[in-house]
């Protein structure tokens, strides 16, 4: 079936299938229903199949409710506004710095649609910089510039897909290509269920590996009871799960102390991404991780840690 459903001139009344808000919005289906029973939006019809259809209007107010809730607002205080006034609550943020020359290259070889020489700018930075400097500098930064471009209108969601793939792929490469297999800790790495967001894990691999840790990557949307059965038979010593800002704070924290109570004492959980950057604390036994300099710190306090075993 289509993502897209128009049985209409007026685009307006283009509908779109909950696949494709979850796609365009980076909100999970999961969070959508959540919303559509707690706040009463949005409020989608239902085809002859009972199947969701979004309306134009509901998927451009989504998307600036993504946006405000990267920023930090919650939920409940905003969705209920008008798309106005969450366009102004955008416009008010306080004004952004100027983009860092080297990564307004990049973003600029986007905007002209020259896959070639933005590809190229990407691996060149990569060179220049290594792995972990890329990672947590030009990758880091892109993708906040990148959202402040969408903000402005320069910047349209197939750009922003197509950024998306090819960071992907220029990581995914990079990893294979690290030298040896990594030392301890072995950390196994995914999303939960309703997580579909690579890049973020992508990173905390990527960094992972240029500090010497062996990783385990299974991908993302992995079931709980998967994930117990992983940690035995990949001998992992950690367990890392990502949660970007799409996924609901206190969703992503009963995840992480389920995770918990199923896995021996002594496998560690560490949580990080959006969703938990302003959690202020997590169940007994899971490590809260906001910034990859966090994530280094939680690698060598482990291997402190288990040396002097």
């Amino acid at each position: 079936m289509s993502a897209m459903l128009d049985n209409s001139t007026d685009p307006q009344a283009a509908c779109y299938n909950i696949a494709a808000v979850e796609r365009d919005t980076g909100l999970s289906k999961d969070t959508l229903r959540v919303w559509e029973r707690r706040y009463g939006f949005p409020k989608p019809r239902r085809d002859h199949h009972d199947e969701r259809l979004y309306s134009l209007p509901d998927l451009e107010k989504l998307r600036l409710l993504r946006l405000l809730i990267d920023q930090g607002h919650r939920p409940g205080k905003i969705i209920n506004r008008s798309t106005t006034e969450l366009s102004q609550l955008i416009s008010a943020r306080a004004p952004e710095q100027s983009t860092p020359p080297e990564i307004a290259v990049i973003i600029e070889m986007l905007l002209l649609h020259d896959v070639d020489r933005f590809r190229n700018a990407l691996l060149q930075a990569l060179m220049k910089q290594g792995l972990l400097r890329f990672v947590t500098e030009t990758v880091a930064g892109l993708n906040h510039w990148i959202g402040e471009a969408w903000l402005a209108g320069r910047v349209q969601v197939f750009d922003e897909h197509l950024y998306s793939e090819h960071i992907q792929n220029i990581l995914r490469n990079a990893i294979i290509a690290q030298p040896g297999r990594g030392s301890g800790p072995r950390v196994l790495l995914t999303s939960l269920p309703g997580e579909k967001h690579r890049i973020g894990l992508l990173m905390v691999e990527a960094v992972l590996c240029a500090e010497g840790a062996a990783c385990v990557a299974l991908g993302t949307e992995t079931p709980i009871i998967d994930i117990k059965d992983a940690v035995p038979a990949y001998r992992a010593d950690v367990v890392a799960l990502s949660f970007s800002s799409a996924i609901p704070q206190a969703a992503a924290l009963a995840g992480l102390a389920e995770l918990r109570t199923l896995l021996p004492e002594g496998i560690e959980v560490w949580g990080g991404g959006g969703a938990l950057a302003r959690a202020r604390k997590t169940a007994p036994g899971v490590l809260l991780l906001r910034s990859f300099d966090d994530l280094r710190y939680a690698l060598e306090r482990w291997r402190v840690e288990h040396a002097m075993r």
